[in-house]
């Protein structure tokens, strides 16, 4: 954007905690940004894909209709390569309904008790999507391994039990700034950092960029 002109962009997520984490990845760029919290009128999107894309476009495109405003949706996951990929998009709710962090991860580590391989990666879609239904997408991985218990007390999800490839601390274990520079969302955000930062709305542009 020049000068100071700012765009409002609306957050299509009632995640507090997710919230916190994109607005202080996207900090310092001339966006002023609202929740779902905001527009209490908008519906709740059912999260039914069968991909990580397939939910942050449904989301994302359902908010800029209902607000008229530019909306930004993430889906994010781990994904066990023990566990053919599980919990992946169901990661929120691995152990039903209503979602529960806890017992999410006392659900993952009593299945991979007997699993030697330990592999996993965090997975990150954004979507960004326009009132004229143009949809930009990005996305970022971060590879790593489940641990045998939870540590650290930051973050939120199965942060306590990833360990990032060379590290010796999980997500939970690491201070914010350091979690963001190599996090799936980190680098889904940072790319559409970079596409925000050389996008003037009025210009022609792709409907997708990866």
């Amino acid at each position: 954007m020049r000068g100071k002109e700012q765009m409002h962009i609306v957050l299509a997520t009632r995640n507090r905690k997710k919230v916190e984490e994109i607005r202080r990845i996207t900090a310092g760029l001339s966006i002023s940004i609202s929740t779902l919290d905001d527009f209490p009128g908008c519906p709740e999107v059912e999260e039914d894909g069968a991909t990580f894309e397939e939910n942050a476009v449904k989301k994302a495109v359902t908010v800029a209709r209902c607000t008229g405003r530019p909306a930004l949706a993430d889906d994010s996951g781990l994904e066990v390569s023990a566990l053919n990929g599980a919990p992946g998009t169901l990661s929120a709710r691995y152990a039903g309904e209503p979602a529960d962090d806890k017992k999410n991860i006392v659900k993952l580590l009593q299945e991979m008790h007997a699993v030697d391989k330990k592999d996993a990666r965090f997975v990150c879609c954004i979507a960004f999507a326009l009132p004229d239904n143009k949809v930009h997408i990005f996305h970022g991985y971060i590879e790593g391994f489940i641990g045998k218990e939870p540590r650290g007390s930051h973050g939120f999800g199965y942060d306590p039990v990833f360990y990032p490839t060379g590290s010796d601390r999980t997500f939970a274990e690491m201070h914010d700034a350091e979690k963001d520079a190599i996090s799936h969302r980190g680098r889904a955000l940072t790319a559409f950092k970079r596409f925000i930062q050389q996008w003037i709305p009025g210009e022609n542009h792709d409907t997708k960029n990866h």
